[in-house]
């Protein structure tokens, strides 16, 4: 179903994916690409992430809990200076649709609007979204 386990895209340097949920300790130390979490995380999302950025679906309301504080930020992306991320968000989603034929991926995609509330876009602390923003445009 997509799931993955703990310690998802640990040190990851560059690779991009989406997952429908994963374990504790996701994206801890990484340094670059991108993760798209189409579900629950475990906790301690984001330990040492110095670069590359994420996005979490939390239709619990929990992920505020269950991040890492010292290194990231999280933010929403529903304002018209994060419209670039929805945009990389929704592409992401529906490439893996694409590839995967995720009948939960393509949910959200055809609620995409109603669902981007629930999204958190997670990033290191030491990188502003517009240096991020700069960094996705080159990436593409």
């Amino acid at each position: 179903t997509g799931l993955a386990g703990e310690r998802f895209a640990v040190r990851n340097s560059g690779a991009h994916a989406v997952v429908e949920g994963l374990g504790d300790h996701g994206c801890e130390y990484m340094t670059g690409g991108s993760v798209v979490v189409l579900g629950a995380t475990g906790h301690n999302f984001g330990a040492g992430m110095t670069g590359g950025y994420a996005y979490v679906l939390d239709e619990e309301g929990d992920f505020v809990d269950k991040y890492n504080h010292e290194l990231i930020d999280i933010h929403r992306i529903c304002s018209e200076q994060t419209e670039a991320y929805r945009s990389d968000l929704r592409l992401k989603i529906a490439d893996y649709v694409n590839s995967t034929k995720s009948s939960w991926a393509e949910e959200i995609l055809g609620r995409f609007e109603e669902m981007l509330p629930l999204f958190w876009l997670i990033k290191p602390k030491a990188e502003t979204l517009e240096d991020l923003l700069i960094n996705l445009n080159r990436a593409q």
